[in-house]
Order: C-alpha cells, then structure tokens, then sequence
C-alpha cells in the first residue's frame, strides 16, 4: 500500500474521535449549564428553625407589655448590737423620777431636799411624793434650813457672783441662757439667797455632790418640778447628818420638825439659812 494511501486512511480514522470528543464536551458543557440554571422550585427548601415562627399573612397586634413596678429588695437582717450593761455605780436607776410612798407633815406643794441621799421631794396628797434624783452642795457647800420659792425663770441668764469668780477666775462674767447654760432648762430662786434649784447639762452629775450649794436636776426633771411648783412654795432642806430616819415609821422629814416654826413670826427669813460651813453662799458654778 502507498503513502498516500495510509495518510487517507489514518485521517479516515481521527474523525470519527475528534467527533465523539467534541461531542462528550458538548454535553458536558450542557449538563453543567442545566444544573447551574436548575429552577428554584426543584431546590432543596431549608427547614425552619423549631423557634422561628412562620411570617404571618396578616399583620397582629400585640399588646404592649405590662408594667410590673419592681419590687424594694428585701433587707439582710442585721443582728442588733450588743448592749452592755452599765455598772451599777453608773446605772441612775434609784434617780428616776417616780411616785413614792412618803409620809410628811408638811402640806401637798412643799419641797423636801434630802441633802443625804441626793433626792427632793414634792409633797403630794394622799401619803405620797414625787421623788427626783438630784445633785447637791459639794464638801463645804452644803447647807440647810427653810426657804420659800421666791421666783421662777425659764432658761435662765447666768452671771457668777464675786466670790466665785474669785475661785474660778476663768469663768465668764455673764452667760445667756440656753442649752450651754450650767443653771439648765428652769430655775427656781430660793428667797433672796443665791441659792437655786435648777436643771444642768451635765447629767451625769445627779446624785452627786458637785455643786456650791445650789440644787440640780436634769433638765427634764427641773421642767416637770418647775410646772408643778409655784411660786412662795416652802422648800426645807434637810441637813446631811440628818438623812437617815431617826426612828423605825418616822417621815422622813421628822429631823426637821423641831426646827419647823410655830407660827410664821418665828419663821426664819431666806436671807438667814444655815450653811454648814462658813463660806458664802454662792451660785452653781459646776
């Protein structure tokens, strides 16, 4: 067989594969091109998520929320503080204003200051008093007898006399009244003496012997005395010696019945009480 012959023959045979080759590639491009363009209704549709609710056709309205108003937290209970019990040197428990049995001579009005035990006395009917817790003359300052209430102030002025400043040369001349006052809330001048009983802001003091011979209440205590008492009310001051009863079932004013006058001629004067030393009378500086 020539040349020519084989070359026809193999070009024969190459046309038929180049053919199924463009042909596979055809259909190739045509399956990829079918699946690319596939429609979207043949598409797989995604499963909504159980929490997702389908979009409604219609629209709803949904009420607004209701305001709840919030609630005021709870409080921790705290435990209470301990509260120690104060000594009973500190404890003014006997000093407590309080209605007492008392049996007295003298007529419902009538003041009596037990200089000994640190009490006063408001005679009441009935065979009863009002006791109150006071604080009295210091060593030297103490004195007794009989006064009369001669006035009555409230929240009252203070100026020193003399002889104190004397003693005390930094105290002031003069002292409005008001809560710093030493003579306190009320004073009840005893006859034309310097001698008062008055309240204080030193509460501590009552039912000691602190003052230079005045009388001193706590200031709630000298309010109620002052309501109660009125002016030329007798005020007896017992002597200290004399505090203790003298016999089993006596008042407890009897030390002072002897020196009680028979009439009010022999009464003594406010000017002339019986100090139990021989200082001058002086106001309440403490």
């Amino acid at each position: 067989m020539g040349k020519r012959a084989k070359r026809g023959k193999t070009e024969t045979l190459a046309l038929p594969v180049a053919g199924r080759v463009a042909i596979g590639a055809v259909a190739a491009a045509a399956l990829g091109y079918g699946l690319l363009s596939r429609p979207a209704s043949v598409q797989p549709i995604r499963k909504q998520a159980a929490h997702q609710a389908p979009a409604p056709s219609t629209p709803i309205h949904v009420a607004a929320p209701v305001q709840v108003p919030a609630q005021a937290p709870v409080p921790i209970p705290v435990p209470a503080p301990r509260i120690e019990t104060p000594n009973v040197a500190d404890a003014p428990g006997k000093f407590v204003r309080q209605v007492v049995d008392y049996v007295s001579h003298q007529p419902p009005g009538t003041v009596v200051i037990d200089t000994g035990n640190t009490f006063l006395y408001l005679v009441l009917n009935g065979g009863q008093a009002v006791r109150y817790g006071i604080g009295v003359g210091r060593e030297g300052f103490t004195w007794s007898g009989e006064q009369v209430v001669a006035r009555k102030t409230e929240w009252p002025d203070w100026r020193p006399p003399a002889e104190m400043i004397s003693r005390q040369p930094y105290l002031p001349r003069f002292m409005a009244g008001g809560p710093g006052n030493p003579l306190g809330a009320r004073a009840m001048y005893l006859g034309d003496t310097e001698y008062r009983i008055h309240g204080t802001n030193k509460p501590d003091t009552i039912g000691k012997r602190v003052s230079s011979g005045c009388i001193r209440l706590t200031n709630d205590d000298v309010m109620d005395l002052y309501d109660r008492v009125k002016v030329g009310a007798k005020v007896i001051v017992l002597p200290a010696q004399a505090a203790h009863r003298p016999f089993p079932g006596a008042p407890p004013d009897a030390a002072v019945s002897s020196q009680e006058p028979a009439s009010p001629s022999s009464r003594p004067s406010a000017a002339n009480a019986q100090p139990q030393s021989s200082r001058p009378k002086m106001a309440d500086a403490q």
